[in-house]
């Protein structure tokens, strides 16, 4: 929950490289990797950090927040905005980020069917009612298949100089290594799920007997959640009050995914024209043909054309050429570039995405471009 956690600001024998925040978050964005969810909530997401490192995993399309402190997530909030080179290059993958104002205390809709509920020093913050609610809100009524919770270890505080009791003034309890896991392993066995311990913040040598710094619970439901569980626990009205919400631009999207496939068959057909012309000059100084024949078929060979189209239009019989001042360039050559074929699937989708949008021949099969102007201004 606190980023700036207070063991920054303790002076004496402990220090983490990197900072023990920073690790636990490379813990759960590590578990991510693993398992691969497509939704997740941060509850207790303070200034967002943890949300903004996740939305860069591809696998994730819906990320959500929860913190009872709106001015903490108003901060930070804006990082988790598109970029404008996110609607440049639209990514393959849907992505919804939403934060919500609330208590990890009160059930809501918005919060069910997640993957992976991340609890990142979230409880020892929560006072002894909220704690009591806390289990069957998310275990038993968001029931994701993973929650990770992490708290702090209160067996290492002695290594601290300046702790005295807990180590941030807004804890109301830290719990030592028994006492958590106590609490996690009937929690685990009253909602069926397995759990794991572990920890980030590695004792110094010698001081192993005191565990590590931040000790972390890896929750698994065991069987998943029936649909009919899940609608009996499901309150009709929400709680939580929206206070930011964003939707990445995605080639899902038809708009995007079409203006994506006619900026790549614009570039493709470029290069291949450019290409094509150089050739035909060269062609035609090397043997001097006559000025006045306008027509000429391209023929590739490794000095005018990249090797790869080149090994494409031989192999499949696919031959841009000029006539006159226009050069053709079929629609089969093009959608035989892998990022063009990739965006597309299919040479129908091709076609119907570029209607409208790129000059064509007047069967349809070819890009045309008028290259007169072209010559005037060289």
């Amino acid at each position: 929950m606190d980023k700036n956690f207070q063991e920054e600001q303790f002076t004496g024998i402990i220090k983490f490289t990197p900072p023990l925040y920073k690790q636990r978050y490379q813990f759960v964005k590590d578990l991510v990797g693993k398992y691969k969810p497509k939704k997740v909530a941060d509850l207790g997401c303070a200034d967002c950090t943890l949300l903004w490192m996740l939305k860069f995993c591809s696998c994730i399309e819906v990320l959500a927040g929860l913190d009872i402190c709106t001015s903490i997530m108003k901060e930070k909030m804006h990082r988790l905005s598109p970029l404008p080179v996110d609607y440049l290059q639209p990514a393959e993958r849907s992505l919804t980020v939403t934060l919500h104002h609330g208590s990890v205390a009160h059930k809501d809709p918005c919060m069910l069917g997640f993957d992976l509920v991340t609890c990142i020093e979230l409880i020892e913050h929560l006072e002894e009612s909220e704690l009591k609610k806390f289990p069957e809100v998310v275990f038993g009524f968001m029931a994701p298949s993973i929650v990770v919770i992490s708290t702090p270890n209160s067996e290492f505080n002695p290594l601290f100089l300046g702790v005295t009791l807990f180590r941030h003034p807004d804890h109301k309890f830290e719990w030592n290594r028994v006492q958590f896991q106590s609490w996690a392993l009937e929690t685990a066995r009253r909602y069926d799920y397995s759990v794991e311990f572990t920890g980030v913040g590695h004792p110094p040598t010698g001081m192993e007997n005191v565990g590590f710094c931040t000790q972390i619970g890896v929750f698994v439901r065991k069987h998943p959640q029936t649909s009919e569980s899940a609608q009996s626990e499901k309150p009709t009205e929400g709680v939580y009050k929206t206070v930011f919400k964003a939707v990445y631009p995605s080639l899902k999207d038809e708009k995007y995914l079409q203006n994506a496939v006619v900026s790549e068959v614009i570039f493709t057909a470029q290069i291949i024209k450019r290409s094509l012309l150089d050739c035909v000059m060269s062609e035609h100084e090397e043997y001097n043909d006559d000025p006045t024949e306008r027509k000429c078929k391209f023929q590739p060979s490794v000095n005018c054309f990249s090797d790869s189209l080149g090994k494409l239009v031989v192999e499949k019989s696919m031959e841009p050429f000029v006539n006159g001042h226009v050069v053709y360039i079929p629609l089969t050559t093009i959608f035989s570039f892998p990022k063009v074929n990739q965006l597309c699937g299919t040479f129908e989708k091709l076609c119907k995405l570029i209607a409208g949008k790129v000059t064509l021949s007047s069967d349809g099969s070819a890009v045309m471009f008028n290259t007169e102007h072209e010559n005037e201004e060289n």
